[in-house]
């Protein structure tokens, strides 16, 4: 296979549970003595509590118990935590905004929990929670940035100003305007990036255990990180030492970005099953993930670019709002800032660059990270800018790109907002990628679609992400008497395939089999730490570091092989699984090796084979990559129908490209489903949830896209151990530019020159119609 395995498309060794039926989910798991607990939510966006009455409740049959705010209140259990407050412009941190675990005083958005019911059956418990009686004294509602940033809007929170709940900026504003004063041309736009529900396979789910006689909580629920849960849990809300937590987390159906965080009922699992004495179980349905999970996006952006006379672009400033919600999530502020706005200059040689958000409240779910956490909405910010460049100069779209491409040259490149990318070679990408979806041939295409009666549109992306952070990540390595090996490790897979990927690295290097080698991920009482999985962190960094423990348990195997063999340390190899005595036919097998590490005559702590390494990436690494997207466009019913799709793509070394081929086109379904279906719908006026079903949220179907054309080119990352640059969001990140642009340029011939995501039939038909002029319109 090659160090580490590197491009070898070897399949999932998850994929047998999975397909057969035996994966082991959070609602698959059944406990003795097992009670099943219902969220009661509130249906209203925003008042004050006059009365909250569970007594009816509590008296009905098969009922255990009902939490409410003051029972969580006399156990002193804390509120839900804020993982990142960024700092504003003038300084000072983002004021924290209390968010208990159940609503005390005020509910501020549709489905936040108000009580807990835990019964003996699910029919039970949904009974009891029909019988609470919930009393509120409405208050305006705003649903949305426009409503919140209105000048007569009601106030939400009195930490937040005008609903301004943080000012922040990046860049060089003095700087920006001197370009923007000596532009040739100056291009403007007003974008929607529009608010999204990340919709797992399988819903958010939690199991409390309580062990009253060690004083111990076991949580059982999915998640992207368990010991990041355990850590917030114990620290912020039960307020208990971390060691009397502990968090297992099965298997996971899909996580993008949602399964990071921490929600009500992870803790209300725990309270309750301590309150009655035995386990408690809750899965949502959902309708409750979608007026409970965090959501994505949503942000109102203006942005300029200053452009000289030959298409270059001198500076940009972009103005964001960003929904953050009713309450501050995790990460809610730290994505559309720190997080975000930093790779809003894309793969560009843009001078200079300024970036301001404003964090807005609203009577809406929380926001958060959701798949690209903030890259894309900086991806698609710049890449409409360049498009609107080249409509504005008469230029081909390619070609400003080319002309404002930072050259191989040039890296490492350090950006106008900070960011140093250590490699990359964009027009080289692109041209591959044109080449790939006969770009020269597309009009020929385009008049053969016109004989049809429909519009054809090519669009183009060119994207660029930040990956690889979060920390260090430790990885452990031991080998077991028989030579097998057991990798522990904090990051967590949600379907990305680290059981396989993990495996594929030892087996190479040790020669081992890979249904030898088993990966253990999402226990806390089991893995020592953890980070987590987000950003793409998991090959970038929990790779890197499995790679430094298999080099160690190398070195201290050949140390034991020594010993073996009579030998010095330093005349014994390594090769293929075996040891062997430099110039001799003196062997021993990595299993022997493995055994003799319990042998106190070998060894006198006799404890095996074990090493652990952590690596901590000195720098973020960078994927990029080229996507082009051909669409058809029927103007009698605006249906948009994606024809053809291609990507070439940089994301470093490759350890398994079919592992990275599903990463790839998953995560650019989401992005085409963004730009074409996506949204969460709240009424104005109200903040009632309208998109609250998947009979109102349009999820990308099999039928969305064609066969995804899909390659890649390997500039090894240089600031990464592996040189890999990770992969798990980029589909996403260059998918929503791309598509819009093809849709805008299948229009362009009828004037259409602005479209908002996510583009239905409704929509681009209106903008047909407009087009059309007021007669068409009126139709």
């Amino acid at each position: 296979m090659g160090r580490f395995g590197m491009g070898q498309a070897l399949r999932r060794v998850e994929d047998q549970r999975f397909l057969t039926g035996t994966g082991r989910y959070t609602d698959d798991i059944r406990l003795p003595g097992e009670t099943v607990g219902v969220v009661v939510r509130s249906p209203f966006a925003h008042g004050v509590i006059r009365e909250l009455d569970v007594m009816a409740a509590r008296e009905m049959p098969g009922v255990l118990a009902v939490l409410t705010a003051d029972d969580l209140a006399a156990q002193g259990i804390g509120d839900l935590p804020v993982g990142v407050l960024p700092r504003g412009s003038d300084g000072g941190k983002m004021p924290l905004l209390p968010r208990p675990v159940l609503a005390r005083e005020r509910v501020r958005y549709v489905g936040e929990p108000v009580a807990f019911v835990v019964a003996e059956t699910l029919e039970q418990a949904r009974a009891a929670a029909e019988a609470v009686m919930l009393d509120v004294e409405d208050l305006p509602a705003v649903a949305d940035l426009a409503e919140a940033s209105a000048p007569d809007a009601p106030a939400l929170w009195d930490e937040a100003p005008g609903n301004v709940l943080l000012h922040w900026d990046m860049g060089d504003a003095a700087g920006v305007a001197e370009a923007f004063a000596g532009a040739a041309h100056v291009v403007a736009l007003d974008l929607v990036n529009s608010r999204l529900a990340p919709t797992p396979l399988e819903p958010r789910g939690a199991i409390g255990e309580w062990d009253a006689a060690a004083g111990a909580f076991t949580l059982t629920t999915g998640s992207q990180g368990s010991h990041l849960l355990r850590d917030w849990l114990a620290t912020a809300v039960l307020k208990v030492d971390k060691e009397s937590l502990r968090v297992v987390c099965p298997d996971v159906g899909g996580g993008f970005g949602m399964r990071m965080f921490l929600f009500h009922e992870q803790a209300l699992v725990l309270l309750a099953a301590r309150t009655v004495g035995r386990p408690v179980k809750w899965i949502a349905d959902r309708g409750e993930g979608f007026q409970n999970d965090t959501h994505g996006r949503d942000h109102l952006t203006h942005a300029e670019a200053a452009v000289d006379a030959d298409g270059c672009i001198r500076a940009i400033r972009v103005d964001i709002r960003a929904n953050v919600g009713a309450y501050v999530s995790q990460y809610g502020a730290f994505v559309p800032t720190m997080a975000g706005s930093a790779m809003m200059t894309g793969v560009y040689a843009i001078p200079v660059a300024h970036v301001r958000v404003r964090c807005m409240v609203t009577n809406t779910a929380p926001v958060d990270a959701y798949r690209g956490a903030g890259r894309p909405e900086a991806a698609y910010v710049i890449e409409r800018l360049v498009e609107a460049t080249a409509r504005r100069l008469g230029l081909p779209r390619e070609e400003v790109r080319r002309r404002n491409f930072i050259p191989p040259e040039a890296m490492p490149y350090r950006t106008a907002l900070g960011k140093t990318y250590d490699s990359g070679e964009f027009a080289r990408l692109m041209d591959a990628c044109m080449r790939r979806a006969d770009w020269a041939g597309f009009e020929a295409r385009r008049a053969e679609a016109k004989a049809r009666g429909m519009l054809r549109g090519l669009g183009m992306s060119y994207y660029i992400e930040a990956c690889g952070g979060g920390g260090d990540e430790t990885a452990h390595l031991h080998l077991d008497a028989d030579g097998s090996a057991t990798v522990l490790i904090g990051t967590q897979s949600s379907g990305q395939g680290h059981e396989t990927a993990y495996a594929q690295m030892v087996a190479a290097e040790l020669g081992l089999p890979v249904d030898r080698i088993r990966v253990v991920q999402g226990d806390t009482a089991v893995v020592p730490t953890g980070k987590g999985t987000g950003g793409s962190r998991s090959l970038p960094v929990g790779g890197a570091s499995l790679s430094q423990a298999v080099d160690k348990v190398i070195a201290t195997g050949k140390g034991i092989a020594a010993r073996l063999l009579d030998v010095p340390a330093e005349d014994v190899s390594f090769d293929d699984g075996t040891f062997r005595a430099r110039g001799t036919n003196q062997v021993k097998t990595l299993a022997e090796v493995a055994a003799a590490a319990f042998d106190p005559a070998v060894v006198p702590e006799a404890t095996g084979l074990k090493e652990q390494a952590a690596w901590t990436p000195p720098e973020a690494t960078y994927p990029n990559g080229c996507h082009i997207c051909e669409v058809e466009v029927d103007p009698g019913t605006g249906a948009v129908r994606v024809v053809g799709y291609w990507v070439v793509d940089d994301v470093g070394v490759v350890i398994n490209p079919l592992l990275l081929k599903g990463q790839i086109i998953g995560g650019l379904c989401q992005g085409v489903g963004q730009a074409l279906l996506e949204e969460v719908v709240y009424e104005p006026g109200t903040a009632q949830l309208l998109t609250g079903s998947l009979m109102d949220y349009a999820l990308p179907r099999a039928d969305l896209l064609p066969d995804i054309d899909f390659s890649t080119v390997e500039i090894p990352c240089r600031t990464n151990l592996l040189g890999v640059k990770g992969a798990g969001e980029a589909g996403t990140i260059g998918a929503t530019p791309a598509a819009v642009s093809a849709v805008l340029d299948a229009l362009a011939p009828l004037g259409v020159t602005h479209i908002d995501m996510p583009a239905t039939p409704l929509k681009v038909w209106r903008a047909i119609q407009a087009a059309a002029g007021p007669a068409a319109a009126a139709e």
